[in-house]
């Protein structure tokens, strides 16, 4: 059943994304394609991918939806379906593959456990094989846990009444929701009683949570970005350390605060997700490392892709103001943080349409597209390290593909 409904949800994404997709294919030009490919293409190495692993992961594993416990929850989502809730969007992303569901992180893990499981007796293969699965759920499960818990709305003491009693009782099932998520992920990843894993992603989780409390952020605690500064060190180096990351001299410093703000936001659970499969094959450090730099890498790639796309649609897409096109128009006209500080109480109280047309002035754009070749070119290397087999040639062709 988990398989049909998949099935089922990914042919009705692929439709709505191809109704959008045609309304925009005249005036694209050949350069367009590296971050707007034909949505056949994308379907097309997906489905290779899923023939590979033999699993069908379609951008989320859907069996936590067919639960009891969720089913309950979802029973109550019903009641604030027509309002504007943040949750509902999420909802809708989560089941639809929009934007921030169309990186099939499961996948890739299980991609990459394939190219570096070694022969194994069968019954010791299926033993792996079946971690592997397990660890690409809980990474999606945490991924998507985190990015319901987001959606929170913040509504002051004072402001609460009768005319927010929805928008309360909406957050309390977006906090259970995540909640679920989360320590089902966990639980599986007790489950599988490898102490050495278990440390690699709750240093994920701890990254997860620090950067919730990373720069300035509104009243609904959406972030803003640092202020342009003239000292500027714009290189941040990755490294598969279990430290914290570096914060020093980020903020105010566009490559450096985007690479940070997108490894809290998910480049960090992605890399230890990556770097787990390959701990789990009983592979090397140095195998791991190469893991952690690939899903890194690849992160950061799709997450550059994906703001260029926000940002260049003809729609009146919403973007994030810590995006990496907007901090480097800072960069270049930092007079346009005078329209940033108007939304320091609440970002609603931006003009993004204005802020767009300014920052599409810019060179922004470019030096984004940069940044995205940058990371994807690193990731298809590191992802040549693992050897050269279809399975390798499908990953590389997954990171070209957005």
């Amino acid at each position: 059943m988990s398989y049909t409904l998949m099935r089922h949800l990914r042919r009705t994404a692929l439709v709505t994304q191809q109704v959008r997709l045609e309304s925009t294919m005249t005036n694209i030009t050949h350069e367009d394609l590296v971050f707007r490919p034909p949505l056949a293409q994308w379907g097309k190495v997906i489905r290779q991918a899923e023939k590979i692993v033999g699993y069908p992961t379609s951008f989320m594993n859907l069996r936590w939806l067919l639960s009891d416990e969720f089913a309950n929850l979802a029973m109550h989502l019903r009641k604030v379906v027509d309002t504007n809730h943040p949750i509902i969007k999420t909802a809708k992303t989560v089941l639809y593959n929009e934007h921030n569901n169309l990186q099939p992180w499961g996948l890739v893990i299980l991609l990459l456990s394939k190219a570096v499981n070694p022969e194994y007796s069968a019954l010791q293969q299926d033993t792996v094989s079946e971690n592997q699965r397990v660890l690409a759920e809980l990474t999606e499960m945490i991924r998507t846990g985190h990015y319901i818990h987001r959606g929170l709305l913040n509504v002051a003491i004072e402001d609460r009444d009768k005319n927010v009693d929805t928008t309360m009782f909406a957050n309390k099932i977006a906090i259970l929701i995540g909640d679920y998520l989360l320590v089902t992920a966990n639980g599986m990843l007790a489950r599988l009683k490898n102490q050495d894993l278990s440390y690699l992603i709750s240093t994920a989780l701890r990254d997860i949570s620090e950067g919730e409390f990373f720069g300035e952020r509104d009243s609904q605690n959406m972030p803003l970005p640092g202020k342009p500064t003239r000292n500027q060190v714009d290189e941040f180096l990755i490294n598969s350390d279990t430290l914290p990351l570096d914060v020093t001299g980020t903020l105010g410093s566009p490559i450096r605060e985007w690479t940070l703000r997108t490894m809290y936001g998910g480049g960090s659970l992605f890399g230890r997700g990556c770097q787990g499969a390959v701990l789990l094959a009983g592979q090397t450090l140095e195998e791991q490392e190469k893991a952690y730099m690939l899903g890194c890498h690849l992160c950061l790639a799709w997450q550059a892709a994906s703001e260029i796309q926000k940002l260049t649609s003809e729609n009146k897409e919403t973007y994030s103001l810590v995006s990496a096109p907007v901090l480097f128009a800072l960069n270049e006209n930092p007079n346009l943080y005078d329209t940033i500080a108007k939304g320091k109480q609440n970002i609603s109280n931006i003009d993004l349409e204005e802020l767009k047309f300014d920052i599409l002035k810019t060179d922004a754009i470019e030096r984004t597209k940069f940044l995205y070749l940058e990371n994807a070119n690193k990731a298809s290397s590191y992802a040549d390290m693992f050897g050269d087999s279809e399975v390798i040639d499908t990953i590389k062709r997954l990171i070209k593909s957005l």
